[in-house]
């Protein structure tokens, strides 16, 4: 599979779809369900240079796949929305959006990188776990956040 991962706007049309397909796929599997609420043109801000970072992945042009970056505070980083399309699972894009989106905040200068996940979602936690992020406690306020993660670069 040939995958181009390309920084973008996050409020352009493939970052949106992608995000949109992630907030179906939440709402799918959490239990309760799930409402990120309208996405705000401020919340997208956060994730564009030079205060962060937006990544598509593209596989024959079609975007499938995302990760974004926000500044949570001098040197530490938020990685958000990390997705890769059902279709496109298995072959390591995650791991490949998540050196993308590790090699950004470096660039940017965060020397720590912290997320949120639910607990539904074991893929993700083994994931995480993987690549060496530490469980760390609560840093939010995310009614569907149930683990915590923190990773020094």
């Amino acid at each position: 599979m040939t995958v181009d991962l390309c920084p973008v706007d996050p409020a352009s049309p493939d970052a949106l779809a992608c995000m949109q397909s992630y907030f179906g796929e939440l709402d799918r599997t959490f239990p309760s369900g799930f409402d990120p609420g309208p996405i705000e043109p401020a919340d997208l801000a956060e994730m564009r240079a030079p205060q962060g970072a937006f990544v598509v992945a593209y596989r024959n042009g079609i975007a499938v796949g995302c990760v974004g970056l926000r500044r949570d505070g001098p040197n530490l980083g938020e990685v958000k929305r990390l997705w890769v399309s059902p279709d496109a699972r298995g072959a390591g894009l995650a791991a490949a959006l998540m050196t993308k989106i590790e090699d950004s905040a470096r660039q940017l200068d965060f020397h720590t990188l912290r997320l949120d996940t639910n607990g539904t979602l074991l893929a993700a936690l083994s994931f995480y776990r993987s690549r060496g992020w530490s469980e760390i406690d609560r840093y939010n306020d995310n009614p569907y956040a149930e683990h915590f993660f923190q990773k020094t670069l």
